[in-house]
């Protein structure tokens, strides 16, 4: 697959569609692959016009990754749960995750993109707005948050699955993913589709080392609510009232803090994009392009 660079870090993209479409790019979350944007549902995005880029984050699948002791990151979830500051040096921001995905950008020589992430993809594409609204035609931000740490909190049965030790075998990893995937999904996780796209990822790439850097970046960017206030971008924010890794009010915080943003919820969607659900969801990225475009 293609590669951009941003000074010095490379980054792994492709590309679904008509590279003459508006452009659509798609930013996936915490120690996430590209792979996780499901082929068929960037497929059914293309069909509304969209040229459909997707990349692996740095520190994850087949992107760069930093050198160097990773940081604690017990100490980090608990001075982000805690709302405190983090004064520590870290290797880079989500303000760097965000130039990641704009050295795509450049590199296939798009200057202004429609942007969707999906959890702490949500939160980068709410930081390339913040830093480079020229850039940025319209924001879609799925299952994420503020940076606020009184909104958007998960339960401790969530937080503590995501966060457990991660095994280093094929067939423990699995089971870990499946035991993460079935206390945040929603009603219509599938075992055994999530049991083969967990084996591929591991497959494509195992990076465990990479999380606690970008966990990192979550915790010293802390809280966007007032630069989300300053934005005028068109936005649409969705989330999943069963969400129990993020909750429902992190999406609620972001569309109240972004102006004219539209607010879409589904009661059968968890920390996941439900399959029945692709239809309403692309259909509605589409109107926001649309909206955008008027």
């Amino acid at each position: 697959m293609p590669q951009a660079d941003n000074d010095g870090v490379v980054i792994e993209y492709d590309t679904i569609g008509t590279h003459d479409h508006p452009a659509l790019l798609l930013i996936m979350g915490f120690a996430t692959q590209l792979t996780a944007w499901d082929r068929e549902f960037c497929q059914l995005l293309a069909s509304h016009g969209f040229f459909v880029i997707r990349f692996d984050n740095r520190d994850c699948g087949l992107s760069g990754k930093t050198d160097g002791e990773p940081p604690n990151i017990m100490a980090l979830m608990m001075a982000v749960m805690a709302g405190n500051e983090v004064t520590e040096e870290v290797p880079y921001t989500l303000s760097d995750m965000a130039a990641d995905g704009l050295a795509v950008l450049d590199h296939l020589g798009i200057d202004q993109a429609h942007i969707a992430g999906a959890s702490m993809g949500g939160m980068i594409a709410q930081q390339m707005a913040i830093d480079h609204p020229d850039r940025v035609l319209s924001l879609t931000s799925i299952m994420s948050t503020t940076g606020d740490s009184s909104v958007g909190q998960g339960t401790q049965e969530a937080v503590g699955a995501l966060f457990s030790p991660p095994p280093e075998d094929r067939d423990s990893v699995i089971e870990r993913g499946l035991t993460i995937a079935g206390v945040v999904c929603g009603p219509h996780f599938d075992e055994a589709e999530a049991r083969i796209r967990i084996g591929d990822a591991f497959d494509r790439s195992f990076h465990p080392q990479g999380g606690p850097f970008q966990l990192a970046a979550i915790a010293k960017t802390g809280d966007r609510t007032e630069n989300l206030r300053a934005l005028d971008v068109p936005t649409l924010v969705i989330h999943g009232e069963v969400d129990t890794l993020v909750d429902v009010s992190g999406g609620e915080a972001t569309a109240a803090a972004i102006g004219g943003a539209k607010l879409l919820t589904f009661d059968d969607m968890g920390h996941d994009l439900p399959k029945p659900r692709w239809p309403e969801i692309t259909a509605a990225i589409a109107e926001l392009a649309a909206s955008a475009r008027r």
